[in-house]
C-alpha cells in the first residue's frame, strides 16, 4: 500500500484497517482517537509517518499488505466489531492473524445471512459503499405469504418511501430476487412489512461481481485481484 504523509486523520485510520473513512469520521468526532496522548476530535487533523495514534487505547499501524474477503454470514452474526451486547461477530469466522485489521463493507444486519466482504482497505471500502457507486446488491427474499406483483411493482417504482429497488423476479409464490444499489438500514424488511408481509429469511447472493455461489454458510474465501480490480472498476465506473 503506498502511502505519502501527511495524511488526514481519518484517511490514516482507514488505511489503518479501523474501517471505512466515514466510519473514521465518526470515531474522531466522538473523541475516541488520541495522535501522540492527545485527544483529536477535528477531521481536518493532519498525521506524518511518526505520530502515534491509538483508538480506544489501541494502536493503529498502516498494515502494508491488504485483504479482501468474502464471507457467508450465517444468521445471528453481527457485522460491527465492537458492541458489548453481542457476543457472534461475523469477523471472528474470518481465521487469520492479522483478522484484527479486517472491518465488514457495507452492511449485512443480525438476521440476514450471505455474502458479506471483510478487507483492511479503507479506500476500497468507501468506493464500494458510497451511494454514487451504485453497486447492485442482489438478495432472496422468502416471506410468510405469497408475493404479489403488484406489490413488487410498488417497490420497483419508490412508492414505500423512502426506499426503491432497481430490479426484481418472483421465483416462487413466496419467494423473489430482489436487486437493490443503496444501503439504507433493513432496506428490504421494511418494504416487505410495510405491505404486510413477514420476512422469513433473507439471504444476499451477489455484490456487483462478487457472487456467493456454493460458499458454504460460516466460511470465507480470498478475492481474487481479477475479481477485487473489477468491482473497483463498476464502482469508479458510476463516479
Amino acid at each position: 500500500m503506498n502511502v505519502e504523509f501527511p495524511l488526514r486523520l481519518q484517511v490514516y485510520l482507514a488505511k489503518s484497517g479501523v474501517g471505512s473513512r466515514r466510519f473514521c469520521e465518526t470515531l474522531i468526532q466522538s473523541g475516541r482517537v488520541k495522535v501522540n496522548g492527545k485527544r483529536v476530535t477535528e477531521l481536518g487533523t493532519k498525521v506524518n509517518e511518526e505520530d502515534i495514534v491509538y483508538v480506544d487505547d489501541v494502536l493503529a499501524e498502516i498494515e502494508n499488505k491488504t485483504y479482501y474477503f468474502a464471507l457467508n454470514k450465517p444468521r445471528g452474526y453481527v457485522c460491527t466489531n465492537r458492541d458489548p451486547n453481542e457476543t457472534a461477530y461475523a469477523r471472528d469466522l474470518i481465521d487469520i492473524e492479522d483478522k484484527h485489521l479486517l472491518f465488514n463493507v457495507g452492511r449485512l444486519d443480525k438476521d440476514s445471512q450471505g455474502l458479506i466482504l471483510f478487507t483492511n482497505d479503507g479506500d476500497f471500502s468507501n468506493l464500494i459503499t458510497h451511494p454514487s457507486s451504485e453497486i447492485e446488491k442482489e438478495y432472496i427474499v422468502k416471506t410468510d405469504l405469497d408475493i404479489l406483483k403488484k406489490d413488487m411493482d410498488l417497490m420497483y417504482r419508490g412508492e414505500i418511501k423512502p426506499y426503491r429497488i432497481k430490479a426484481f423476479k418472483l421465483l416462487s409464490k413466496n419467494e423473489a430476487s430482489v436487486i437493490l444499489t443503496e444501503g439504507k438500514n433493513r432496506e428490504i424488511r421494511n418494504m416487505f412489512e410495510e405491505l404486510g408481509y413477514r420476512v422469513k429469511r433473507l439471504i444476499r447472493v451477489r455484490i456487483g461481481n462478487i457472487e456467493l455461489e456454493d460458499l458454504p454458510s460460516g466460511k470465507y474465501r480470498k478475492l481474487s485481484s481479477s475479481e477485487v480490480r473489477k468491482l473497483k472498476e463498476l464502482a469508479g465506473g458510476k463516479r
